[in-house]
């Protein structure tokens, strides 16, 4: 099949890509802008972002702030200011700054899940950034975009459709995770004819991008096929000799089974996907204490949190795999090889097309 240009607004890549972000420190500018180079949209994770500054321990929020900044300095650097993306969690304390500090560094476009990102529009608004939420359901896709239509005069650049097989946090409860994949597509398909009724009113384009499993070229074409104009995909890019991740991190995906991969327990109150390890074990037996609060994100109260979520990912984004969660998507298990990114992206590139 052919593939059409992505087109976000006044932004357009060759191929209907967007690398998913992956925190803590596992899409930083390295990742992000080796996919951008490549003909898709890198992008940055905003998580935490400053856990190598001197002073993230005492002050995290301005070695957030400070890393953020210049991480999206060396990417636009890189791709010699080819379009980039960041991902802001709206569960992040201090979200209006994160934001506000992405477009002071020039960021392109905006990511925003894990929770509804009602008041994006309102921080943005004097900018020409772009914006897309994340969201896993046509309820939710309603309520965004009504919601940006009435208070902000605003719609998405984009909407990113995650379903239940995507690593990491998820927008789903634990009974809905397994969801059966003909039930997804057909949200999906909803999806797209709801936000079909914004563009014929406002005579615009919304691309919808599909997110969650999304593991090769037949993935991809699939969707293409049901009217998505692109996905979001993760997983794939850990794998590849850019990938801001510890050695020791991209190998627990390579070394995982189909067994590994499961769903774990978040301190924020959201179900995960994550690679069964010592670590993990050790949550579930209550064998994990929290040494430190980074006072990250908002749902977290240190005083009941079964462990630190960013100590977790700290440690093994860092190569710490044993005391670390290892996030990950449904199809870790499949993945055997680290490459280069373009060798990954030029791959679902020809799969797409014969597809």
């Amino acid at each position: 099949m052919n593939i059409k240009p992505l087109k976000i607004g006044n932004l357009q890549v060759r191929l209907p890509i967007i690398q998913g972000g992956m925190g803590v420190g596992v899409s930083l500018s390295s990742l992000a802008a080796a996919v951008t180079n490549a003909g898709g949209i890198g992008v940055i994770s905003a998580a935490d972002i400053g856990f190598k500054e001197k002073d993230f321990n005492t002050n995290s929020k301005a070695a957030n702030l400070r890393a953020l900044k210049e991480h999206i300095k060396i990417a636009k650097e890189k791709t010699k200011n080819g379009v980039l993306g960041v991902n802001i969690m709206v569960v992040t304390k201090d979200y209006e700054d994160y934001v506000k500090t992405a477009i002071e560094a020039g960021i392109d476009l905006i990511i925003s899940g894990a929770g509804m990102p009602t008041a994006l529009p309102k921080i943005v608004k004097d900018s020409t950034v772009k914006i897309a939420p994340i969201i896993s359901s046509l309820k939710a896709c309603r309520v965004i975009m009504k919601l940006w239509e009435k208070h902000n005069n605003r719609l998405p650049d984009a909407v990113i459709v995650e379903g239940p097989k995507a690593g990491g946090h998820l927008g789903f409860k634990k009974d809905q995770i397994n969801m059966k994949e003909e039930e997804f597509e057909a949200e999906v398909v909803k999806i797209i004819d709801h936000v079909k009724e914004y563009e014929e009113k406002y005579n615009t384009q919304i691309p919808v991008l599909v997110a969650g499993g999304v593991f090769d070229g037949n993935d991809i074409a699939k969707y293409l096929k049901l009217g998505a104009s692109g996905v979001q995909m993760a997983t794939r890019f850990v794998a590849t000799d850019e990938c801001d991740a510890s050695d020791d991190f991209k190998n627990a995906y390579l070394n995982s089974t189909i067994d590994d991969v499961e769903i774990v327990s978040s301190p924020v109150g959201m179900p995960g996907r994550a690679i069964l390890n010592d670590f993990v074990k050790r949550t579930k037996e209550g064998n994990v204490k929290v040494e430190r609060c980074y006072d990250c994100m908002i749902p977290c109260n240190p005083a009941d949190t079964p462990y630190c979520i960013t100590q977790a990912l700290i440690n093994s984004v860092t190569g710490n795999i044993d005391n670390g969660l290892v996030f990950c998507g449904e199809n870790a298990h499949r993945i055997k090889e680290i490459v280069p990114v373009q060798k990954l992206m030029d791959s679902l590139e020809k799969e797409v097309l014969e597809a």
